[in-house]
């Protein structure tokens, strides 16, 4: 299992409500799945730049995600994460 780390600073709710209507079953056509999402965030230590929310994504392995983030047939979705504001996902591992 390997973990990915997702930023979102919204600037569109409507755009982020369309993308949450989309975005599991787009998830589970690569194995991913959301584990957690936080809207509060609390800053332990450093001066990040906090988002409006943090979401941890699961992925079976590096290739299930990595054909997640690359499937061009997701292109849609994964506009519509990007049209909700500024988003920025982290492979951990």
């Amino acid at each position: 299992m390997i973990y990915a780390y997702a930023k979102l600073t919204i600037t569109n709710p409507d755009a982020l409500a369309q993308y949450r209507d989309v975005a599991g079953p787009a998830l589970a056509k690569h194995g991913g799945k959301v584990e957690s999402t936080a809207r509060d965030c609390t800053v332990l230590d450093g001066t990040p730049d906090i988002p409006n929310v943090a979401v941890l994504l699961s992925f079976p392995d590096k290739d299930a995600a990595l054909a997640w983030a690359n499937d061009p047939e997701l292109e849609d979705v994964h506009a519509l994460r990007r049209n909700a504001g500024g988003s920025d996902i982290h492979l951990l591992g």
